[in-house]
């Protein structure tokens, strides 16, 4: 049992014994947990989160390498939400007692399948369905949000989902921040000089399953007339049909670019040194594709 000093107890459901003293404040209770899957094997990194009766956060993390979790919290009641990539999300309730048994205990996530994967074949990026915006820091302070109006997009799928391929091609004056004057510069020399290098293109490289449904697609980004490499971490959602009976398949994917890295070196420095403009740029697409006839 715990109580406000803990020494010489048992860790976790493994029955291996250790010395470990540790202190809590008054009506503290120790909230611990491990996550495994249905082998009793540790789930790593999954995502969890601990509210009070009204939905506030006490706390919230990722599970270490051997599937536990711990924290301290005040006694009370309180709701237990665990999510990881490939098991069903898990929910329950938990009662923890200053002085009293550290809870819940083991948590067992439940395998789920993972959605089916476009057909081989060439497939094609729809726009009316898609979104590109990216996210930058203004002043150090708040962040513009914008978009690019104007893309297009093949995807090949292969046989193998890993020897696949895509291409993607966007407008680079078709940037658009809602503000006429700002996005006007964004398409100057100072930037992007839409003019010169009226396209940004994407071609993948590789095609990598990390686990369940997220995969990264690395490959070149072309920009400014600079080749870089990047990789976009990506969310694959699963298979749909459209209103007309088409075969739609859609994911999400970010990524993070410094613009340094493509000469795009426009800064102006506000007093003390804070930049107008921050040096990093967070991108992010939700797009669907369709398959070509």
């Amino acid at each position: 049992m715990f109580g406000r000093r803990r020494g010489h107890e048992t860790a976790g459901t493994g029955g291996s014994t250790h010395t470990q003293e540790v202190t809590l404040p008054p009506a503290a209770a120790l909230f611990s947990l491990r996550v495994v899957d249905g082998a009793n094997r540790p789930v790593r990194l999954a995502t969890l989160e601990v509210t009070d009766p009204i939905g506030r956060r006490v706390t919230a993390g990722e599970t270490d390498p051997y599937g536990g979790f711990h924290a301290v919290v005040p006694e009370g009641e309180y709701r237990v939400a665990v999510t990881a990539e490939g098991y069903a999300p898990y929910h329950a309730a938990t009662s923890l007692v200053a002085g009293g048994r550290p809870g819940p205990g083991d948590v067992v996530l439940e395998d789920v399948d993972p959605p089916l994967l476009p057909e081989p074949g060439h497939w094609e990026l729809e726009p009316t369905h898609s979104s590109l915006g990216f996210t930058a820091r203004h002043i150090g302070l708040a962040k513009i949000r914008g978009r690019f109006n104007t893309f297009a997009g093949a995807v090949r799928i292969a046989g193998r989902m890993e020897d696949s391929s895509m291409h993607v091609i966007i407008d680079a004056a078709s940037i658009d921040t809602g503000v006429r004057m700002r996005d006007d510069h964004l398409r100057s020399p100072d930037f992007l000089d839409a003019a010169r290098y009226p396209t940004i293109e994407f071609y993948s490289e590789r095609f990598i399953h990390r686990s369940g449904t997220r995969w990264a697609v690395a490959g070149a980004l072309t920009l400014h007339g600079v080749s870089r490499s990047v990789t976009l971490d990506t969310e694959y959602l699963g298979l749909g049909t459209g209103l007309e009976g088409e075969a739609r398949a859609a994911c999400r994917a970010s990524t993070e670019l410094h613009r340094e890295d493509f000469t795009l070196n426009w800064q102006s420095m506000l007093a003390h040194g804070i930049a107008a403009i921050g040096s990093s740029v967070k991108v992010g697409l939700d797009v669907q594709i369709v398959r070509k006839n």
